[in-house]
């Protein structure tokens, strides 16, 4: 019985290799329209699908594998007497090798130039069916997807056939293949039309693997185009926990606007601050907290030059993060050789949901992009906040939504001054955001703080009174706002309600 082998590709790379070796290995090749061209025009033989259907390919292509004589060749079942006798009846031929990718849907409809008949006449319809039907039959058949598969593939061949494992494995990769293409399309498709689904569909393709996760015992992967947002121009791999922590510090640095500068550690700021350059954001955002500094991350929302440059080399840094590298400052900071130095080329802000796993599922939110407009504050003290307090006030209450609750921002000049963070009392993280300040000569006098949450007692905003704030922005919402605004006032202190709350658990 003569062997048959189906091919019918977008990406026509390494086609003709694999043309090749199913030729030497003794198999019969069918294959579509330009595919068959392709094929043929490097002197392989091959036979058009409509030779064996015997009828055309028509709707300028949209028809030619849905026949009978495809689609039996490719699910019948080798040791199944009636569909062997079914398949002599009718003249169908088993298909034991089916090479298929598929329509570029996805980058079709990426492409902004791209109208929508073009995008829907990029959706596949015969190559999934074709993939999926010899995936299921993948006992007798053996599906390809992927050019990146060709070469084990003809390896494997060339010594004799393919093993099940080998069937077994492709099968699996050939379901994920489809449901990748298909999720994509679903989406499209709500989007575009701007429908709503019940249905959450996660179908990442994996970027790269990472050395471990947040502890060496634990493995990790990148899934999506994460690399699509930065340029690794020096330094080892990221880590699974750089990662989280260089989203928080670029996600605040965009946040506080041009030349600002973050610097994260552990996932909360260690200082931050908006001045009018890179390098006085840097020199300011760094003495809230230069202990805590060592081994972090730091990002910049504007381009950093050699005097930055010099700068930051005078301490270790993990990551450093910009959107450009001027003049000499790439070769200043390529001197240490583990530091990662990455190129920003886009925002990260458009990503809209974020989601988490918890046993049977995932738990899924807004992402927390709610903008705060000055015009919205509500001032609740008899003393109203000056116009420096009132942008310090904001400045604070940014740098707040970054820090991990109970959350504390101590700041003045937009600049932190101390930050106090994760603990399960306000009033320890005040405490703690003071100490901080005092432990690096910060002087908080006259300066303004901001809490993520409303206060539930007195208490905190007096610690915070103490130490010297004159400005305080809350969400309010407490049963008990009546006593802390009385507070404010008879300390002669100015506090704002945004109606916001920013809990970051």
């Amino acid at each position: 019985m003569k062997k048959l082998a189906l091919i019918s590709v977008s990406d026509k790379s390494k086609i003709l290799e694999l043309a090749k070796s199913l030729k030497e290995n003794g198999y019969e090749i069918i294959a579509t329209g330009n595919t068959a061209k392709e094929i043929s025009s490097s002197g392989i033989n091959v036979t058009s699908i409509s030779s064996v259907t015997g009828f055309p390919e028509i709707f300028s292509g949209r028809v030619k594998t849905l026949h009978p004589k495809i689609f039996g060749g490719i699910l019948l079942r080798r040791g199944n007497e009636n569909d062997l006798r079914e398949a002599e009846e009718n003249k169908i031929s088993p298909i034991d090798i089916v090479c298929v990718n598929l329509y570029p849907f996805i980058k079709t409809a990426e492409n902004p130039h791209s109208d929508l008949g073009t995008i829907i006449e990029n959706i596949d319809i015969g190559g999934p069916s074709l993939i999926r039907a010899s995936a299921k039959n993948y006992k007798c058949v053996s599906v390809l997807t992927n050019p990146d598969q060709y070469d084990s593939f003809i390896e494997e061949l060339n010594k004799g056939g393919i093993s099940l494992e080998t069937r077994e494995k492709l099968a699996a990769e050939a379901f994920a293949h489809t449901a990748f293409y298909d999720t994509h399309i679903a989406e499209f498709f709500e989007n575009k039309f701007s429908l709503s689904s019940d249905s959450l569909r996660l179908s990442y393709k994996r970027e790269r693997s990472l050395r471990y996760g947040e502890n060496p015992h634990q493995k990790a992967s990148i899934y999506g185009n994460f690399y699509g947002y930065f340029n690794i121009l020096h330094g080892k791999e990221l880590s699974y926990n750089n990662i989280l922590d260089l989203i928080s510090a670029v996600e605040l640095a965009e946040e506080l606007g041009n030349s600002s500068c973050t610097i994260i550690k552990h996932n909360n700021p260690a200082g931050a601050a908006a001045a009018g350059n890179s390098l006085e954001s840097y020199n300011r955002a760094l003495k809230c907290d230069p202990v805590s500094a060592y081994g972090g991350i730091v990002s910049f929302s504007s381009p950093i030059d050699e005097e930055v440059a010099l700068k930051l080399n005078e301490i270790f840094l993990e990551v450093v993060s910009a959107p450009d590298f001027r003049g000499d400052a790439l070769n200043i900071l390529m001197k240490k050789k583990d530091r990662r130095l990455l190129k920003q080329l886009k925002s990260i802000r458009d990503n809209q949901i974020n989601f988490r796993n918890i046993p049977g599922g995932v738990i899924v939110q807004d992402s927390d992009r709610i903008t705060l407009s000055k015009d919205s504050l509500k001032v609740v003290t008899e003393k109203k906040p000056s116009e420096k307090e009132m942008e310090d006030l904001y400045f604070a209450w940014t740098v707040a939504k970054q820090v991990k609750s109970n959350a504390i921002v101590f700041a003045k000049d937009k600049t932190t001054l101390g930050v106090g963070a994760g603990q399960m009392s306000r009033i320890d993280s005040v405490k703690i955001a003071s100490m901080k300040a005092e432990q690096f000569g910060l002087d908080l006098n006259n300066s303004v703080a901001a809490s993520d949450a409303f206060f539930p007692f007195p208490d905190a905003l007096k610690e915070i009174i103490n130490c010297g704030a004159t400005a305080v922005i809350q969400p309010g919402g407490s049963i008990r706002d009546n006593e802390v605004i009385k507070t404010a006032d008879e300390h002669g202190i100015s506090m704002v309600f945004t109606g916001i709350r920013h809990f970051k658990h």
